[in-house]
């Protein structure tokens, strides 16, 4: 088992498996989102969190609203899958974020966060009686409850509010792209959204560490777990297109830099 921490009560693994790839979401080209969308079959997600179980991960994230995503979910949770998950959640597809929270919570989520898109708005418009709202929905399933965000100003202002119990920073502020304005990865966000997980106490998760395949893993990393909180945990999509032992390299990599870290 890679190493974990207390999130929230649950015991994750610092190295979380993600699901962009799953869904075709390459946040590179529309080629390479159908090119990932063709390959991530039903059977081909169930299979990689196998390897994800077998490398030693015990945490999986996905949105709630792909729907051969969520196929996949409700197959792999049926069939025993030890990942337990943490479920993304939006509600395009719902009429109402109880009805969203419910379906989540039903299929088997250990824990529930929030869309950046809507942490984007609601930070945008000042609306914090919708995240108020939506938080209270989520805790009376008794789980715990987060946010996700693109910029950290959303993560600070949420922060205020003292209302949530972890946040998934985006490691890029690159909101842009759910409004029609394109892809935009700037490595001087980075910096800003490493001092925002640390200005934060309650545990983090960093995403998109990897600008979505534009950083080297090993470089990823290195550069995450030396400058997030040792309470946090790194999100990764895996495309097993490109390479079929990704998974298991990339948690041989976060293996290996934990343990040097551990030892000096």
């Amino acid at each position: 088992m890679l190493p974990i921490v207390d999130f929230c009560g649950l015991d994750v693994t610092r190295l979380i498996i993600g699901a962009n790839p799953f869904g075709g979401y390459s946040h590179q080209s529309r080629e390479r989102d159908e090119e990932m969308r063709a390959f991530y079959t039903v059977n081909r997600i169930k299979e990689t969190w196998k390897y994800a179980e077998q490398a030693g991960i015990n945490t999986m994230i996905t949105n709630n609203e792909t729907p051969h995503v969520l196929q996949a979910i409700r197959e792999y949770l049926n069939e025993d899958g030890a990942l337990q998950w943490i479920a993304q959640v939006n509600k395009r597809e719902k009429d109402e974020m109880a009805n969203a929270v419910a379906e989540a919570v039903n299929i088997g989520c250990k824990a529930i966060y929030f869309h950046g898109a809507l942490v984007d708005n609601a930070y945008e418009e000042k609306n914090e009686s919708n995240i108020r709202q939506w938080c209270d929905i989520v805790r009376s399933h008794d789980i715990p409850v987060g946010v996700a965000g693109h910029s950290p100003e959303a993560h600070l202002w949420v922060n205020t509010l003292n209302i949530v119990d972890f946040h998934a920073v985006c490691f890029f502020n690159c909101g842009s792209l759910h409004y029609g304005k394109g892809e935009k990865f700037k490595l001087g966000d980075i910096d800003s959204a490493v001092k925002c997980i640390n200005s934060i106490e309650k545990p983090c998760i960093g995403y998109k560490i990897m600008g979505a395949g534009r950083i080297a893993p090993e470089m990823a990393f290195d550069y995450a777990f030396s400058n997030i909180k040792p309470t946090d945990a790194v999100n990764i999509g895996m495309y097993r297109g490109d390479n079929n032992n990704m998974v298991e390299e990339n948690a041989d990599i976060v293996r290996k830099i934990l343990g040097e870290r551990n030892e000096g």
